[in-house]
């Protein structure tokens, strides 16, 4: 029996950030099932080395995408092992501090703006030519739910997950007629090592326990829930897949609905 899997496949090439780890691992593993090639950037030897091990058929570079000179070394051996491109997952991001806006020091700020927005446009910049060749393709920005509500003591991470449904909503325009479809994952709390070191952060700053932070944190959702990296990366393909082709400049909520982002304390 012929398996459909709406138009993804090994005709396929597909870029994920920061994808030897965590969703972005996640979302390499799900467009491998599909059969897609798959090419991998991470700032982290090891944890590359160790993705390459449990999926041989991908490939990878070591980058770090607020620096635009290894994001075009990406590129080059991108273009190198494919000649094409067909999806961007733009998935590299750093939480960056928890603090009240005038004890966030200036290159903590930078640091979280470099990566969690510099680092989306230069890799946008480099694929969209690539894209454009094809003469279809997608790019999936990962923002956050932090993009629909002001998020206290999280101001750069906050500002960076705005500018990037702006951005989201301006490439959807710049690039439609194009046949390149751009759209925003906005997760909530998701599930993994990364959202403990946010609350036992979180818990720190506000001197409570990280239990009553997590607590908080999934009754911000109406469902009352983490969400898993399986559900960001199933959204991923549905939107890259024959099913998401008409969806375009949408800014898509992976939450159980979030209510507000404000503190209950």
């Amino acid at each position: 029996m012929t398996v459909d899997n709406n138009g993804l496949g090994p005709d396929k090439v597909v870029l994920v950030t920061a994808g030897a780890s965590g969703i972005g691992r996640t979302i390499a593993e799900k467009f491998l099932s599909y059969g897609c090639k798959v090419h991998i950037c991470d700032v982290d030897k090891t944890v590359i080395s160790e993705f390459l091990e449990a999926n041989p058929s991908a490939t990878a570079s070591v980058a770090d995408v607020s620096n635009v000179d290894e994001v075009k070394q990406m590129f080059n051996e991108l273009v190198e092992l494919y000649t094409r491109l067909d999806f961007l997952v733009n998935n590299a991001g750093i939480a960056g501090p928890t603090a009240p806006v005038e004890d966030i020091e200036i290159n903590e700020w930078q640091q979280t703006i470099n990566v969690d927005l510099n680092g989306q446009f230069y890799c946008t910049k480099y694929a969209v030519p690539l894209l454009k060749a094809n003469g279809s393709g997608g790019i999936i920005n990962i923002s956050s739910n932090a993009a629909f509500f002001g998020f206290p003591l999280r101001s750069p991470y906050t500002a960076s997950k705005w500018a990037l449904v702006g951005l989201t909503k301006t490439w959807a325009m710049e690039l439609g007629p194009h046949n390149i479809r751009v759209n925003a994952l906005c997760p909530g709390s998701v599930s993994g090592d990364r959202i403990e070191g946010v609350i036992n952060r979180d818990a720190q700053q506000r001197g409570v326990s990280p239990q009553e932070i997590k607590n908080i944190y999934a009754e911000q959702s109406s469902m009352r829930l983490f969400v898993s990296p399986e559900d960001v990366a199933n959204m991923a393909i549905y939107l890259s897949s024959a099913l998401g082709s008409s969806l375009s400049g949408q800014v898509i909520g992976i939450d159980g609905h979030t209510e507000n982002l404000s503190c209950k304390f």
